[in-house]
């Protein structure tokens, strides 16, 4: 019996709601039945696809719009979707609410911090100073960048078992305040948090790096979403699903 796992989309200008199949290929890999979840306007439609997953990857994307925590915008602030800010959120707050497993890749743990009342940096480059690179320019997305260091006494130290590892990045935004019930777990070298975690008793990990690029090149990524499909294939069996 293996867990349905809900994998959020990306609207694109042309109006596909679409995603890159390294999350499809790394969840199946895993062991988990990848399903994608279509961006929709109608905000009575997540609960059916809550209904249907065991498990819900939030995606890499768009920026989030900084109305959500309070702030107006800076002139670095990249492209925005509203409709996607809505539906995920309000899609983040079901899942959440169930205490089903979460994973937030890259814009996927700044969703979680917004919607746990925390706020965002909207650019790191610009708004702290002594940055290092965080998003370099014709990289392969499965090359290895820069380090993160891993705090002890975590879930993901516990997935990798190194309080030192590297990474790819490919970001400019990434969390400032922690949202309510998350605790930083990881971060940069220059500071800049690069994972959290739920303080309660949920499977709730936000990753500011791309994993799903790395674990054919880069196996020990691989990890993370076995640990996850794990998580979620416990929720399934316990029938938490609505």
């Amino acid at each position: 019996m293996k867990p349905v796992i809900g994998i959020t989309t990306y609207l694109s200008d042309t109006m596909y709601s679409t995603v890159s199949r390294n999350y499809t290929d790394s969840i199946y890999a895993a062991g988990g039945i990848p399903v994608t979840i279509p961006i929709l306007d109608q905000k009575t439609s997540y609960e059916e696809y809550i209904e249907l997953v065991d498990g819900i990857v939030f995606t890499g994307g768009n920026d989030i719009a900084p109305y959500y925590y309070g702030e107006n915008p800076v002139k670095e602030l990249h492209s925005q979707s509203s409709i996607r800010d809505d539906y995920e959120l309000s899609l983040f707050q079901s899942a959440y609410d169930q205490k089903m497993p979460i994973l937030g890749i890259c814009r996927g743990i700044q969703l979680i911090n917004v919607a746990l009342k925390g706020t965002l940096y909207q650019d790191i480059h610009s708004q702290i100073p002594g940055t290092l690179g965080h998003y370099p320019k014709q990289t392969a997305s499965d090359e290895l960048y820069h380090s993160v260091q891993i705090k002890k006494d975590t879930k993901l130290y516990e997935i990798f078992g190194e309080e030192r590892i590297f990474t790819n990045s490919f970001h400019h935004q990434s969390v400032k305040d922690l949202g309510t019930n998350l605790v930083a777990t990881a971060y940069s070298e220059d500071g800049i948090v690069e994972a959290v975690e739920s303080t309660e008793d949920q499977f709730l990990l936000g990753v500011q790096w791309h994993p799903e690029c790395m674990t054919k090149r880069h196996p020990m990524f691989l990890a993370l979403f076995r640990q996850f499909i794990q998580e979620s294939l416990v929720f399934k069996q316990k029938g938490v699903s609505v």
